[in-house]
């Protein structure tokens, strides 16, 4: 049982976690995620979860906002919702002491894409050749960091993959996205090499039932650990510290620069949306940080009516 936890809600936990994995498809970081925003505020209200009020939830928050960001507590706030809207379709509770409850608005915060240049800084940052140094951790880290940006993906995506989700051969990767939903994502030439020279040190019996990426210490069983995400935003920080890019690099920002960067070169918007997985556009459009005034240089460029709503001007 959690310290702090009572046994009552402590069981109600468990049940909601495996819910989570055998009916969410939720990731092992996820669930982490919501167990620790619902133990807090199991501790919190120090009773079964049933027992919780309006005004339970309300005293909740506001602790909360006098120590963290408004976005943190609106986060927490979601866990609560989905917790207790499971137990009520399970009928463990009979009310939502969430509902009506507003989340708190933080200033709009646009994402902040790494510049192009820097991107390339990271990729290359390769740790200088020692004698006798191992080659496999300039393999891995390259590739890890090329996947990152050339295809986009969550942290969590990258480090849930198997060596069989990537094909060389069509240069594309299978992701298993948020849901559990199924994607194929393309891989830049620069990625696919990257990998292809990963993938070749690895080449032993069994390799393709393991992960893709995998520390480089065998464990006491003799097999390789899957990387998790500490190990792979501690692999970006060294990298950019090495490449001297300034500002905090880690694999969300790298995920916002994919996006970013296409829509500059020219891509479209439905495109980038199917490529990152996101369930809806107006994600994709806050993801990147399309503010309106770009949305209507595109229209301006390329709609067909566009050159009579020039001449009549804005109003």
């Amino acid at each position: 049982m959690s310290p702090g936890v009572p046994e009552a809600f402590d069981r109600a936990l468990r049940d909601f976690e495996a819910f989570l994995s055998a009916e969410r498809g939720a990731s092992a970081e996820t669930r982490r995620a919501y167990l620790a925003d619902l133990r807090g505020f199991a501790s919190f209200l120090a009773a079964p979860p049933e027992s919780a009020r309006a005004d339970d939830v309300y005293r909740f928050l506001a602790a909360l906002q006098r120590r963290l960001e408004p976005a943190t507590v609106a986060r927490k706030l979601a866990s609560l919702r989905t917790f207790y809207r499971h137990l009520v379709r399970e009928g463990h509770v009979d009310h939502d002491p969430t509902l009506g409850i507003p989340a708190p608005r933080g200033p709009r915060r646009l994402p902040r894409p790494v510049a192009v240049d820097d991107c390339e800084a990271l990729a290359e940052a390769d740790a200088p050749a020692r004698s006798g140094g191992p080659e496999a951790a300039r393999l891995r880290d390259r590739a890890l960091v090329e996947l990152l940006y050339g295809a986009g993906l969550r942290v969590g995506e990258l480090v849930g993959l198997d060596a069989r989700d990537v094909d060389l051969r069509r240069a594309e990767v299978r992701v298993w996205g948020k849901g559990d939903k199924e994607r194929i994502v393309p891989l830049p030439g620069a990625a696919r090499d990257a990998l292809e020279a990963w993938l070749r040190w690895r080449e032993r019996p069994g390799v393709l039932s393991e992960p893709l990426f995998v520390s480089l210490r065998v464990s006491r069983d003799g097999t390789l650990r899957r990387l998790g995400v500490r190990d792979v935003r501690r692999v970006l920080a060294r990298r950019a510290r090495r490449a001297g890019v300034a500002g905090r690099i880690h694999p969300h920002r790298l995920r916002h620069s994919y996006a970013t960067h296409l829509l500059d070169m020219g891509a479209d918007l439905r495109e980038i949306q199917e490529l990152l997985g996101h369930a809806s556009l107006s994600t994709t459009q806050k993801y990147t940080g399309v503010s309106a005034e770009r949305l209507l240089e595109v229209y301006d460029r390329a709609h067909p009516r566009a050159r009579t709503r020039k001449r009549g001007g804005r109003s």
